[in-house]
């Protein structure tokens, strides 16, 4: 198993370059947005451009990558993204970095899909665990340890200029690799939305709320440190603890899930969301800020892995494979939309808008879920699938549960 993961490092070296130059990229653009005078719908909107991006990439690039191979593609999407981020430094205008960010978003679809049925290709029954956890190391760590590049923005293109150098980097262990291309699988059928809805209610409706408030989050926390007081170094700072936290609580959290009514962890996961948000709407103490954020980025950083193991549960080994593929696009589409309502809530109300806004999700949620609770019965603590922590990125990723190895399998 070591074996294996050593023999991807090239790849996740890439990963984790690549987002330390590119992770940070959304904090440095509302940023500057914000010191331009731009409104909070306006940076919103931007951010909604990434991840409506993302979705096209997810949706199309899969055909390009079969016709030109994986290298040709991966070197061809990262080197369009290193263009578009010192494309941001000649001109700033809120619609010309709307339509780069909806590039960026194409370009990091592509960047995950090459890379993430690379990794599928080399994982096998015994390894597809190490190697999922190795990759989500290399991306957080490398999107956490990013935000720090924010102190070298000073108002000229230098951010823009690091950023590009490390993206056009992150293609250097891929070009450079020995590992053969794999082939991308068929697209064969998939679950229709209506068909998952019916069989997993919550988990269906909790992937989406994710997709709405880390959306909203990742476009829009920025926005909201800056006008709580926070100087650069302490907004980079708040979006980087988020992020740890959310590492942090996954795994204790998945543990619990697989011991008990995975629904009774969700609903405590949402109740969590709905304190978390509400001290950060309320209380202006940077420390309480700080903490309270570490302890949001754990809940709802987590709420993801649940809904789709939930999902999981109620599904047939068959189905589980293109259920994932399904959810990981409900999260991206609601991650489009959170920026642009987390936007109107920042309009209404100030800074605070943010939270009031996951707030107000969290309550939904957590009442959809009491209510799916007393409408239908628990599945059986033998019959509920292992809990996995998963990336958020694209379909490829699906093909890295280890439960898709059974599918597979079973095909």
């Amino acid at each position: 198993m070591i074996d294996r993961v050593f023999a991807i490092r090239g790849l996740l070296l890439a990963v984790l370059v690549l987002m330390a130059g590119n992770g940070f990229m959304p904090t440095l653009l509302a940023m500057r947005m914000e010191a331009a005078g731009a409104s909070a719908p306006v940076v919103g909107l931007m951010a909604s451009a990434y991840f409506f991006g993302l979705v096209v990439g997810s949706l199309t690039l899969t055909n390009v990558i079969k016709q030109v191979g994986h290298i040709r593609s991966f070197a061809t999407v990262v080197t369009v993204l290193s263009s578009s981020t010192l494309f941001y430094s000649l001109y700033q205008n809120a619609v010309l970095w709307s339509a780069l960010r909806l590039i960026d978003g194409v370009c990091v679809a592509g960047v995950f899909i090459c890379l993430e049925s690379w990794l599928n290709h080399r994982a096998d029954a015994q390894s597809r665990g190490a190697i999922l956890a190795a990759y989500m190391i290399a991306l957080y760590s490398g999107q956490a340890v990013g935000q720090f590049l924010l102190e070298l923005d000073t108002g000229l293109m230098l951010p823009f200029v690091i950023s590009s150098m490390l993206v056009s980097l992150s293609s250097v262990p891929v070009l450079l690799t020995k590992i053969d291309s794999p082939p991308l699988p068929d697209d064969g059928h998939h679950l229709s939305l209506p068909s998952l809805y019916r069989t997993s209610p919550l988990g269906t409706v909790g992937v989406t709320l994710t997709g709405v408030m880390m959306g909203a989050f990742y476009g829009l926390g920025a926005l909201y440190a800056r006008r709580s007081g926070f100087s650069l170094s302490d907004v980079a700072l708040f979006v980087s603890v988020v992020i740890a936290g959310g590492v942090a609580l996954q795994w204790p959290l998945g543990r619990l899930s697989d011991r008990i009514d995975r629904r009774l962890v969700i609903a405590m996961v949402l109740g969590g969301i709905v304190l978390a948000s509400l001290v950060l709407a309320l209380l202006t103490d940077h420390l309480v800020i700080f903490a309270v954020g570490a302890l949001f980025g754990g809940f709802v950083f987590s709420l993801y892995p649940l809904c789709v193991a939930h999902a999981n549960d109620r599904l047939t080994v068959e189905e589980q494979l293109s259920a994932s593929s399904v959810l990981i696009l409900l999260y991206s589409g609601g991650a489009a939309g959170g920026p642009l309502l987390g936007s109107a809530a920042i309009a209404a109300f100030g800074a605070r808008g943010l939270f009031l806004f996951t707030t107000a999700l969290g309550v939904a949620g957590l009442g959809f879920a009491l209510w799916r609770m007393y409408r239908s019965d628990a599945v059986a603590g033998e019959d509920q699938q292992p809990y996995q922590i998963l990336p958020r990125t694209t379909p490829a990723a699906a093909a890295l549960e280890p439960a898709s190895q059974h599918s597979d399998e079973s095909a």
